[in-house]
């Protein structure tokens, strides 16, 4: 018998409202993943750094995490901010539940999720007002992660004809050829892993000035219970966005640090003045 989980499915008029034409900067594959800053009414750029990704957060501006399912069937997004699921509170695991998208589909995490009818908005903030840091769990503030699992796909039914009997010396020879060619094919190779970031520790003073995602205000965000079957224990994707302040990416080398010469402007008026 089939185990099935139960999962999020927003109701069919949240999804049309997000139902949008996401940017050729969206990250992802399987799915198209947007940080959109709802104070600005903009999807935030994407800045690309040694394989990452990452965008500016702008302190006190809310935000969302918009999904769009590029494929022709259900897939599964179980999402996470600043190592915390959105949906359950708990550290952040993959095999937790998550937002069901039919083909094509989009949708708006615009919070934490409270119930089947709200959530807690999503909004920049220093890292101590972090949700995360405010519930002890610190060490990951700063990065937003989307796993993506593909549905297992339906049986199909096939006729199959009548074998033939065979003698034993035949099935005997076509078993041994068959273990043979299982032997020749070496281990599976796993292509899916989950970034990791570089460098040293930071200091108190550097970890207290970084951005988090806090716990705003309740809105409604309806959504529905599903099933959802998973084709792999592994995502088939797992998206990754780092954020923070413009000034730290700066710093870090992830945005190219303005020049302090003024540069000349080839059209700096409309019409010839009279020289002095």
């Amino acid at each position: 018998m089939k185990r099935l989980t139960k999962y999020l499915t927003a109701v069919a008029a949240a999804l049309a409202a997000c139902m949008l034409s996401l940017p050729a900067a969206a990250v992802g594959h399987i799915a198209d993943i947007v940080i959109y800053d709802r104070a600005q009414n903009r999807t935030l750029p994407v800045h690309l750094h040694q394989g990452r990704h990452y965008v500016v957060g702008h302190p006190g501006n809310e935000y969302e995490i918009r999904l769009r399912n590029r494929q022709r069937s259900d897939i599964l997004a179980v999402v996470s901010v600043d190592g915390v699921d959105v949906i359950t509170g708990d550290m952040a695991d993959w095999q937790h539940s998550g937002y069901v998208l039919g083909p094509h589909q989009g949708f708006g995490v615009k919070g934490w999720r409270k119930s089947l009818e709200r959530t807690a908005a999503f909004y920049f903030t220093a890292l101590p007002d972090s949700y995360a840091a405010r519930t002890g769990r610190p060490d990951h503030v700063g990065v937003i992660g989307v796993a993506v699992f593909r549905k297992k796909p339906e049986p199909v039914v096939r006729y199959a004809p009548p074998r033939l009997a065979r003698s034993a010396e035949t099935e005997a020879s076509s078993t041994a050829a068959a273990a043979e060619d299982r032997n020749s094919f070496g281990p599976a190779h796993d292509a899916v892993g989950a970034g990791t970031r570089a460098g040293a520790p930071a200091t108190t003073a550097q970890k207290s000035a970084r951005l988090g995602t806090g716990h705003g205000r309740h809105e409604t965000s309806v959504v529905t219970y599903t099933e959802f079957e998973r084709a792999s224990a592994r995502p088939a994707e797992i998206i990754t966005i780092y954020y923070d302040s413009h000034r730290h990416l700066v710093a870090q080398g992830v945005i190219p640090e303005p020049s302090l010469a003024a540069r000349p402007d080839p059209f700096p008026g409309r019409f010839v003045p009279d020289p002095r």
